[in-house]
């Protein structure tokens, strides 16, 4: 989220992936921010790697299932 760091402030927004956006707040400064709302698809780990796909695709798993089923 332009280089910045989030407090993700609900888990359970993020693991799901029917919620395409989390509440967290913005950390850079010394004032603690308001809760504000981000969506997933802006979001990142430090390391550069993207949200992985079980968090934000609810038919990650589609493919797969069509092949057992």
């Amino acid at each position: 989220n332009d280089g910045h760091l989030v407090e993700v402030l609900s888990l359970k927004d993020l693991f799901d992936p029917f919620n395409s956006e989390i509440v967290g707040r913005l950390h850079y400064g010394e004032e603690l921010q308001d809760p504000d709302k981000f969506g997933k698809d802006n979001l990142q780990f430090q390391s550069g790697e993207e949200l992985p796909a079980c968090w934000i695709d609810p038919h990650y798993r589609d493919d797969e299932i069509k092949r057992t089923g």
